[in-house]
């Protein structure tokens, strides 16, 4: 109610919040469902409903801003990064973060945003942001809207792609981690990287 106070002012924004959770069941619910969706319920207008879709993309930015310097040097701890930075989309997102040597994050960006099922990638950008980053290992992390955490054949073959390409500049990458519905599989401990 209150959120819709900022984006709808001078209005009671009581019943239109009500009608939002009653909609979407949920407060994630309300902040996953598309512009369009949100539009149709009455009280949400178009500023309204493009406010709500943005909270979640600030909140991750939020996100990506206080970890700078977190160290990610255990699966347990990459895995709850990536679980926590893309939980919640409804479309395929990567990102790449690029470490230094002890595992310190140094940068983290957004590479690409597909499909339900696809996003694409350029090896080419990824070993750009790891030097501009001055990194000496990255880790890659997607998810599956599905809500199948296995990595597909795709996932697999642009990733040794990606490997090869750092490895060529003495940049490892330490692994790629595939987030669906609260669980995630790492592509290294699974032994998918070579």
């Amino acid at each position: 109610e209150l959120l819709l106070f900022y984006a709808v002012p001078r209005r009671d924004t009581n019943e239109t919040a009500h009608r939002l959770l009653k909609e979407f069941g949920t407060l994630q619910g309300v902040f996953s469902a598309p512009m369009e969706e949100l539009q149709k319920i009455e009280g949400v207008g178009e500023s309204a409903a493009a406010f709500l879709s943005l909270l979640p993309a600030v909140g991750r930015r939020a996100q990506l801003d206080c970890a700078k310097g977190k160290v990610l040097n255990s699966v347990e701890k990459v895995g709850s990064f990536f679980l926590q930075l893309l939980g919640g989309e409804r479309r395929e997102v990567l990102y790449q973060v690029c470490l230094d040597a002890k595992g310190k994050l140094l940068c983290s960006c957004r590479l690409a945003s597909g499909t339900v099922s696809m996003a694409p990638v350029s090896v080419r950008e990824v070993v750009e942001n790891a030097l501009r980053c001055d990194a000496s290992r990255v880790i890659l992390g997607h998810n599956h809207p599905s809500g199948v955490a296995l990595p597909s054949e795709e996932d697999r073959q642009i990733t040794l792609q990606i490997q090869q390409a750092l490895a060529t500049m003495d940049i490892t990458l330490v692994d790629h981690i595939v987030v669906a519905d609260g669980d995630f599989v790492s592509m290294a401990a699974s032994g998918m990287l070579l």
